[in-house]
């Protein structure tokens, strides 16, 4: 777990030098296509998701042999209850999860894994997410965000013959960023590396927050401060990635932190005081941590997504159960349309954001696209969705969905752990990118083609370059905006897709809509486009709703092709893009038509202390 604040649009003090340090992390132009970046351009890029990227014969065998001994071993060896009950996860299921290769289920097969791609290790995530949201934890924080990944993308060789083969024995890893007093903002990260013995080797001193498996873990991935460099006469700020390891000397687990939910998860506060870390524990090079840890997190991101797909089965399965046996007003509550319509809302949910994880998952492991901007999006659309719909779990179970699993069993009731999941889900919507960062960060991504241009028109530079730029600008938008204008996206255009046709036509209309709209709020409020947080959040909403349209019926029409006389899968997703259409209705409508302005100023007088009267008769 790491709550880190997505640094690309930083807000507050400090704001203009964290921001340099971040776009300086930044890659410097889109080297590789991204659905998503072309869906903010107007562009429907149908042939990057389409046909839908099925998992090939011997990938799924492989996942499934995997995915039948991980369910075996769960039933047998791991009790959710109990863990949540103590707070540990029991040393002979870490050993067994060793045993199986849990812990190496990424790492290539040369250096001891499973070698597992990207789709198959979503798939266990999600089978764990349905099971105990605690030993997801242990294992996706040691894979996704913890010193695997950054050493099979950046690691020399050296470095992945030495640690790979021990992590995927069961060497627990993690990875650090946050701190108690800034948490992830780069221009103001207080650990530093301190370089010794010319350069041989460094000392590094500060404090981590929030470090998931920091307490248990014997290799921590650490993001400090190492000497600033002069860049066009200008300091910069330095982050450098280090491999410390536990044994090494000034190394103290300070605190191990409880939360509200995932009770068995190993989460603390790491001090380093006086670490003497070689210089060849320096991952990919000096000054390119934060460049380390964004292109690590993209990745790592859609484990999140995996897990709460796996909750919301679990929760659907549930349901369905419940709602069949459960009678109240004369007959089972699953037939009053109350109840009925919450249920038919979280399957066709659940189908779509399986099939953005699938989509997604399918991307990494082809490596042919810029997967950042889909990453951020799933895990933003399928962390709350999840809440969403575990919070409906809840409500259709009633009293029993707010009653603990340990008490139901112990009035003699199914041990169904509703109220478990609720607390394990909450966090998903603040690890790794809170929702509203993820939004900021994703606005950012989205605007990138724009805004690069109002960076060089109001930023330093000579007057001919700016004329320069001014000339291209107008040249590319002389072209671009009109085509945002005039277009065909009706009949017969994605016909093949049937009665998901007009669907997709209405995903090709709204990105033109959505192209135009970001690029009116660009030259309207050019830099100070990051303080209108609610305009941007609306339209991002938009986007990801595209996105998840898209995956849902490129998944209906490949299941269909599999089996064309089973029509489940169009229904499923036409009910999906018909709740998709209204929620995107809604966000176009609230671009002009909002009450933000004067929300925010009630916001500032209520800090301003003018409306404390109201929080009298309290404690």
């Amino acid at each position: 777990m790491t709550t880190a604040t997505h640094p690309h649009m930083p807000l507050g003090r400090g704001a203009p030098e964290a921001l340099e340090v971040t776009e300086a992390a930044r890659e410097a132009e889109w080297t590789l296509p991204s659905f998503v970046a072309d869906l903010f351009m107007g562009r429907l890029r149908t042939d990057l998701v389409m046909p839908f990227p099925e998992q090939d014969e011997a990938d799924r065998r492989e996942g499934e042999a995997f995915l039948g001994k991980m369910t075996t071993f769960l039933k047998e060896h791991v009790d959710p209850d109990e863990i949540d009950r103590t707070g540990e996860l029991p040393a002979h299921v870490i050993q067994g999860l060793a045993r199986l290769g849990c812990f190496g289920m990424k790492i290539p097969k040369a250096y001891g894994g499973l070698g597992l791609s990207h789709t198959n290790y979503n798939r266990v995530i999600q089978l764990l997410g349905s099971y105990c949201g605690s030993t997801a934890v242990w294992l996706s924080a040691h894979q996704s965000i913890g010193a695997p990944q950054p050493l099979m993308l950046f690691g020399t060789e050296e470095q992945k013959r030495k640690y790979l083969p021990r992590l995927a024995q069961g060497t627990i890893s993690a990875f650090a960023l946050t701190e108690p007093g800034v948490g992830s903002d780069p221009a103001h990260m207080l650990t530093t590396a301190t370089p010794v013995d010319g350069g041989e080797a460094y000392v590094l001193n500060g404090e981590k927050l929030w470090c998931t498996n920091g307490p248990v873990a014997e290799v921590v991935v650490v993001m400090a401060r190492t000497p600033s460099v002069t860049v066009g006469g200008k300091e910069r700020t330095q982050i450098t990635a280090f491999l410390v390891e536990k044994r090494m000397s000034g190394f103290e687990v300070a605190h191990r932190c409880d939360f509200m939910g995932l009770k068995g998860i190993q989460n603390g506060v790491l001090k380093f005081r006086n670490v003497r870390v070689p210089k060849d524990h320096i991952i990919w090079g000096l000054g390119q941590g934060l460049k380390l840890a964004l292109i690590t997190l993209n990745a790592g991101r859609i484990a999140i997504p995996a897990g709460s797909v796996g909750t919301t089965k679990r929760c659907l399965q549930i349901m369905r159960t419940w709602a069949k046996e459960r009678k109240q007003w004369g007959g089972p509550i699953g037939k009053h349309e109350a109840v009925a319509v919450k249920i038919g809302e979280m399957a066709a949910t659940t189908f779509a954001m399986e099939a953005l994880v699938d989509l997604a998952s399918a991307l990494v492991d082809r490596k042919s696209g810029d997967i950042g901007l889909e990453a951020a999006m799933a895990k933003l659309y399928c962390s709350e969705a999840c809440w969403r719909i575990v919070d409906d779990a809840v409500q259709i179970r009633g009293g029993r969905g707010y009653e603990t699993a340990r008490s139901l069993r112990a009035r003699g009731e199914a041990a169904i752990p509703v109220e478990r999941m609720l607390r394990d889900t909450r966090i998903n919507l603040i690890i790794e990118g809170t929702s509203q960062i993820m939004r900021l960060f994703i606005a950012r991504e989205a605007l990138d083609a724009h805004m690069r241009l109002v960076g060089r028109l109001i930023g330093p530079g000579s007057l001919a370059a700016k004329l320069q730029t001014a000339l291209a600008a107008a040249a590319r938008y002389a072209i671009w905006y009109p085509r945002q204008w005039v277009y065909w996206a009706g009949w017969p255009r994605h016909a093949r897709f049937g009665r998901l046709a007009s669907h997709l036509r209405f995903v090709e209309r709204t990105s033109h809509r959505l192209a135009r709209m970001l690029f009116h709020a660009a030259v309207r409020h050019q830099t100070g486009l990051a303080k209108r947080q609610q305009l941007l959040g609306r339209l991002v909403d938009v986007g990801s709703e595209l996105l998840v349209m898209t995956a849902a019926c490129a998944k209906a029409q490949a299941l269909v092709r599999l089996q064309p006389s089973e029509q489940s899968p169009v229904d499923l997703a036409d009910v999906f893009c018909r709740l998709a259409r209204r929620r995107v209705a809604a966000n176009l409508r609230g671009v002009r038509r909002n009450e933000d302005r004067a929300t925010y100023r009630i916001a500032q007088e209520v800090l301003s202390g003018r409306f404390t009267w109201l929080e009298s008769g309290i404690v």
